[in-house]
């Protein structure tokens, strides 16, 4: 049985008060809390086991290598990946998705070829696409969401071109919620000979992954929303695109040789890991996913299914909120406005001075932003933590809005 309480006391912030009230943190989807075996293991690795990986042969060094390259095993458990060589660690999805824009795509891509997107993606999983556009000529094929905020698999597929040569798609979209079928759009996309790359920013953090399953070519994950620290993350790229890719970044690490007229790069993954990283960090980020992996994300993902399935009940009773995506099976995020003058900041405002902690903006997605018809939307977006209660104290604060703005 899951026990959300029991969950809750393992992070300490949710304990504190804002604007003297209890906290409701429901600003998941920019990014989670840390449990406290993440802090714990970051101020051990720092306080008794901090040295530089890889470089030195002293007691300090070794462990500090041995705990870093432990992680790339504990994600590659977590996203049920077949080797943890196949794990380049990195900073953040975005870092992800602009290794494989500058490593695989732009090598292989002339003015004229085709990247095709959803109109869902994050601005992650935009921009590097758009530099390629500026740069080379590369076209960017657009398949919009239908009207319930849901992405048709076939769509995808259907705007797969003789020129096409990258399919680039969310997981799940960070405003609807929308659970996106990516195993049905890899089935069609390899069926074309068309590599994926999948957007698992918040798709991860919500549901079990499994590399195998879905059938991509490259996964990436942002540590900060997996309960892990800022500045980590990862992305599973298959073997088969790690011999296409040119080095990222330039410095040590990724070299086995350097003279004064060549260099010999080293294999994958060190190839696309250059200089010192974020060790402190990774270790954080094993530690979440370990932890992730314990309370088990089919248990995490029943749990928000039932903190979905009551805020939507909640949500119809106010005829006032406009929410934005209905999509079957969507996950606990809710974007929405109020209908009158009240912008969606005015509402984020009002929230916090109840405590209420959501995000209010264009959420990186202005191309759906537009799609939707709107400007900016608040964001309510769940996590393992929260519970049926404070979806109560957010209606509550909501219908306060609604008084305050009519």
């Amino acid at each position: 049985m899951y026990d959300v309480a029991k969950v809750r006391a393992d992070f300490p912030i949710l304990s504190r008060e804002v604007n003297g009230k209890p906290l409701v943190y429901l600003d998941n989807g920019a990014s989670a809390q840390k449990p406290r075996v993440v802090i714990e293991a970051m101020t051990r690795a720092y306080e008794h086991e901090y040295a530089n990986v890889h470089r030195g042969l002293h007691y300090l060094s070794n462990l500090a290598t041995e705990r870093y390259e432990a992680v790339r095993g504990i994600v590659a458990r977590f996203l049920r990946a077949p080797d943890p060589e196949e794990i380049v660690f990195t900073t953040g999805t975005t870092e992800g998705i602009n290794l494989v824009s500058y490593a695989w795509a732009s090598p292989r891509m002339q003015a004229g070829d085709e990247i095709v997107l959803s109109v869902l993606e994050h601005h992650a999983n935009i921009v590097p696409w758009h530099f390629l556009r500026e740069r080379q000529g590369v076209v960017l094929k657009w398949v919009e969401p239908e009207a319930d905020g849901s992405l048709d698999p076939q769509k995808v597929i259907d705007a797969i071109g003789p020129r096409t040569k990258l399919v680039a798609v969310t997981q799940m979209s960070n405003v609807t919620g929308t659970l996106v079928d990516v195993a049905a759009i890899c089935r069609g996309a390899r069926a074309r000979g068309v590599p994926v790359l999948v957007d698992g920013s918040q798709g991860a953090v919500h549901r079990p992954v499994s590399i195998p399953d879905i059938g991509c070519d490259f996964y990436a994950i942002t540590g900060h929303k997996l309960y892990g620290p800022s500045g980590s993350g990862a992305i599973w790229i298959a073997k088969a695109r790690m011999a296409e890719m040119r080095p990222f970044l330039g410095g040590g690490d990724m070299i086995r040789e350097v003279t004064r007229d060549a260099v010999c790069y080293n294999d994958p993954p060190m190839k696309f890991e250059a200089g010192t990283p974020g060790i402190v960090q990774q270790i954080g980020l094993g530690v979440a996913l370990e932890y992730l992996m314990a309370l088990g994300m089919e248990n995490v993902a029943a749990h928000e299914a039932r903190l979905r399935d009551h805020a939507m009940a909640r949500f119809r009773g106010l005829n006032w909120l406009n929410v934005q995506g209905t999509a079957p099976g969507k996950g606990a995020i809710f974007s929405f406005t109020i209908e009158g003058p009240a912008h969606a900041h005015d509402i984020s405002t009002v929230l916090d001075k109840k405590g209420i902690a959501v995000r209010a903006g264009t959420h990186c997605a202005m191309p759906l932003m537009d799609h939707l018809g709107v400007t900016a939307t608040c964001r309510a977006s769940f996590g393992l933590y929260n519970t049926t209660e404070e979806v109560d104290r957010l209606v509550e604060a909501l219908e306060l809005c609604r008084e305050l703005f009519a």
